[in-house]
């Protein structure tokens, strides 16, 4: 029987990828035991036992940006951390140790290594994490998700280095856009979606937000927003103030969160997000032009790597939060869906900039690296 051991933690971008191999493998090998190592204060404690998958608890913190004494106690906390991982190595004797990132893969990976089981790293952002920096040096394989981070690796050994993209829910493959389109009663629209993910981000609620109300005679365009856990005591009765009812204006949609994502991202001509690692990998599945609206504040900046990085190659638009106001968006937007020509280019070139076989591929690169 196959074991695997799987770690990644703190937020549901290094959680969820995690999750995604987790279910690529137990495609592929039904009676897989497949675990996962994280803590008790982190989001996989409540994401992970819900998936299904055993989840081991270790002590451990991320370090603060500042030099601080809190860093010394963190420091010694990942030292007890190493020891609690060794022991669930011991314990569980998987055949291959995978991380996904975030300051609970730093132990995990380093106690699997040293104990000389096979490891990997997967890295979702065109900027790697500083655990995934530190862990290059002794995992037996890197999988990439953007052909730009390689330059961000300070290691020699370029064959480390393994672009496989990043795992994609299967939700998301093969959805189709006149089906999603009739399904949604848009078929005779332009659709534009606009979201932050599942909490909202305060700079995309309150532009569309404005967006809806100076425009909301708009005809051509079906809005359709959501505005997320923190837009959700302002954003219904900022809109209600302004007189706008979706009762009466068809044309706007607005939602705390989107369920059925995969559907209406797939029925969207045009979206405008942020740029988080699997956001990126859904807008490429689905060939969708975008704006891209970075958040400023994720470590690294990681987000505006990614962000560029579709830029560069013609897959989307980039608006820095700091330049973005609703009458240059609102340009921005009217520009882009008037061009039907120039978003299909786009969207074909956001396919591009994935790869779109990175489920099968990362199996692949697994499977390898347990049989060398």
């Amino acid at each position: 029987m196959l074991k695997v051991l799987l770690a990644g933690g703190g937020s549901a971008g290094h959680i969820n990828p995690a999750l995604s191999i987790a279910k690529v493998i137990k495609e592929k090998i039904k009676d897989a035991d497949i675990r996962f190592v994280g803590t008790e204060y982190g989001l996989e404690d409540k994401l992970v036992p819900k998936e299904g998958f055993q989840l081991y608890h270790i002590d451990v913190r991320g370090f603060k940006r500042q030099l601080t004494l809190e860093n010394f106690k963190i420091l010694f906390k990942a030292a007890g951390a190493i020891s609690q991982s060794k022991k669930i190595i011991k314990e569980f004797k998987p055949d291959v140790v995978i991380g996904t990132g975030g300051y609970v893969s730093g132990p995990v990976l380093y106690a699997a290594a040293k104990s000389k089981i096979p490891t990997l790293i997967h890295e979702q952002n065109a900027f790697p994490g500083l655990t995934s920096k530190i862990l290059s040096r002794f995992v037996d394989k890197i999988m990439i998700s953007f052909e730009e981070s390689r330059d961000y690796f300070k290691i020699k050994d370029k064959e480390k280095f393994i672009f496989t993209g990043n795992p994609v829910r299967p939700d998301f493959i093969g959805v189709n856009k006149e089906i999603a389109k009739e399904k949604l009663s848009l078929s005779d629209k332009k659709a534009v979606l606009s979201f932050g993910g599942s909490q909202g981000a305060r700079c995309i609620n309150n532009v569309m937000s404005d967006i809806f109300i100076d425009y909301k005679d708009e005809k051509d365009i079906t809005f359709i927003h959501g505005y997320g856990k923190f837009g959700a005591s302002t954003i219904p009765e900022k809109l209600k103030n302004a007189g706008i009812n979706e009762k009466d204006n068809e044309n706007i949609r607005v939602s705390e969160y989107i369920y059925n994502m995969e559907e209406v991202m797939a029925a969207a001509d045009l979206i405008i997000c942020r740029s988080g690692a699997i956001t990126m990998t859904e807008l490429g599945m689905l060939s969708k032009a975008a704006i891209l609206i970075p958040s400023p504040v994720v470590a690294n900046d990681h987000q505006t790597y990614n962000a560029r990085a579709f830029e560069k190659k013609g897959g989307a638009v980039v608006i820095l939060e700091k330049e973005v106001t609703a009458i240059s968006l609102y340009k921005t937007i009217k520009d882009l869906i008037n061009d039907e020509e120039g978003l299909l280019k786009m969207g074909e070139n956001a396919k591009k900039c994935i790869n779109v076989n990175a489920n099968n591929d990362i199996y692949d690169v697994i499977m390898k690296t347990m049989k060398k």
